[in-house]
């Protein structure tokens, strides 16, 4: 008895041992950043010109025939006076309804291009919140440092960035080693099929191939990840797949004062609830990923958990489950999010419907999750079916490339802050980049928003804003990106 007691302490204390050992290593990567390239940018007219282009009322819809396009074309007229050079110079094409393609071309013919991302569309104002917001949403206001409106933040600043970018390069006499392309689609915030599908069906056309893809989905957060006090540059090397699936059961109506035991509501509510408590299976590979550039600026508790995964992941995995910004990237998500029944109170629904969102993690796939909610849900009443766009995870790209490095690289040298960390990111929602992934092996998110807790309510929400000198910070980045990526 007493060599197996002292067996089990030898044991436990090589594990803590190792444990420890494996803590104490993990300390920060020193990264040096290549001086940057000054540029002398005048801050109030490129302050004024994206307040302008916040005044356009560029909203997307499901629905085509509500889209406004008067205001893509006011807002295209807005960029040709705004941007003269790149007008003058690049080849400007209109793709579909009012999807933007842009071509610089380069000096070398054999150099693999590369492609910048935005789109021009925003998401409208919930009815009712106007007199909310500090400024009007589409009045491209400026004040107490912070440019305010509708697109601020998500995303007509990286449009516009790229475009100020280009203009100070093309007067500089600048011309990109490769061929670079400038994609802006026009309805990104619902789906992307009528703007950036048919740009990456053009390009297709033309036998496109990328050196790399950049496109939103990541930014610079501080104050958000926990444990962290460091800003951290999250920069996506892939993105979840997506799908709504619809629920819908069906049965006799009559009067509410018979009921059956269940109604169709009552039906779709239990399959909600048993989707709800059987949440898909946790997986830390992304989760590993940051964590080998994040524990070095955790405490030594929360360092010694990051650092030995393989002994504390399922505490880990709990821990992460219990936050939702957190439990994005370990799981496949599960959101309920619409309902409908009967037309009056007193009358039994014929017809339930029920809309559940799924964020898919890779590895998995659109018809791994219909397989899994048929599992969980055990009733061959209700019928399923996907409501809208759907589509798979995207592949994920190299983090040991030269184009994430000098991509890492240019956020150290734009941000001039030895605290920041760089890190790879799994972007849980779905941007236009997913119809250019057959095109490139490297695909990226990345926009230079700095946003903190009280910033994350702004996207899509009230009082949306970014500050001057973030805006400024962020024409720098696309600057310098485009003269790292011809190498010099």
């Amino acid at each position: 008895m007493r060599k197996l007691v002292a067996f089990v302490l030898l044991a436990c204390l090589c594990i803590i041992s190792i444990a420890v050992v494996r803590t104490v290593r993990m300390t920060p990567i020193a990264v040096e950043a290549p001086p940057v390239r000054e540029v002398v940018l005048n801050q109030e007219e490129i302050a004024q010109r994206l307040a302008g282009a916040l005044r356009f009322e560029t909203i997307s819809d499901v629905d085509p025939s509500r889209v406004n396009l008067d205001a893509f074309r006011t807002f295209h007229a807005y960029l040709k006076s705004s941007f003269p050079r790149v007008h003058g110079t690049l080849k400007r094409e209109v793709i579909g309804d009012a999807a933007l393609l842009y071509t610089w071309r380069g000096r070398s013919a054999t150099a693999a291009p590369i492609l910048l991302m935005a789109h021009q569309d925003v998401v409208p104002v919930t009815p009712g919140t106007e007199h909310d917001w500090e400024h009007p949403p589409f009045a491209g206001k400026m004040a107490d440092g912070f440019v305010w409106g509708r697109g601020a933040l998500d995303i007509k600043s990286g449009l516009m960035g790229i475009l100020e970018a280009v203009e100070v390069l093309l007067g500089q006499g600048f011309t990109p080693l490769q061929t670079i392309y400038l994609a802006f689609g026009h309805d990104e915030e619902v789906g992307g099929a009528r703007g950036a599908a048919k740009i990456a069906k053009a390009l297709a056309g033309r036998g496109a191939r990328f050196r790399y893809v950049l496109d939103e989905g990541a930014n610079i957060v501080e104050g958000i990840i926990p444990n962290v006090a460091a800003p951290v540059a999250l920069v996506g090397i892939a993105q979840k797949g997506y799908v709504s699936l619809e629920l819908v059961v069906e049965r006799p109506g009559g009067h509410s004062s018979m009921p059956p035991r269940h109604t169709a509501v009552g039906v779709l509510s239990q399959a909600i609830t048993r989707l709800e408590a059987k949440r898909f299976p946790a997986n830390l590979d992304f989760a590993a990923r940051m964590f080998e550039h994040l524990g070095p600026e955790m405490p030594f508790v929360q360092r010694m958990f990051v650092a030995n995964l393989w002994l504390f992941g399922p505490l880990v995995k709990n821990r992460l489950g219990r936050l939702p910004t957190m439990n994005a990237i370990i799981r496949t998500t599960t959101a309920a999010t619409m309902f409908t029944g009967s037309v009056k109170d007193n009358i039994l629904p014929q017809r339930a419907t029920a809309v559940v969102n799924f964020r898919i993690m890779p590895g998995e796939s659109v018809q791994t999750v219909i397989a899994q909610v048929h599992r969980v849900i055990d009733n061959p009443e209700i019928q399923l079916r996907p409501a809208g766009y759907y589509g798979n995870p995207s592949p994920v790209s190299d983090t040991a490339s030269g184009t994430y490095r000098m991509i890492a690289s240019t956020i150290r040298q734009i941000s001039a802050d030895t605290h920041l960390v760089v890190v790879p990111f799994l972007v849980v929602g779905a941007t236009d980049s997913r119809y250019f992934v057959d095109m490139s092996e490297n695909t990226y998110h990345f926009l230079l928003n700095r946003l903190g807790p009280d910033d994350l309510p702004r996207i899509h929400g009230t009082n949306e804003r970014i500050s001057i000198e973030n805006y400024l910070q962020m024409v720098k980045f696309y600057y310098q990106l485009i003269q790292n990526s011809s190498g010099l």
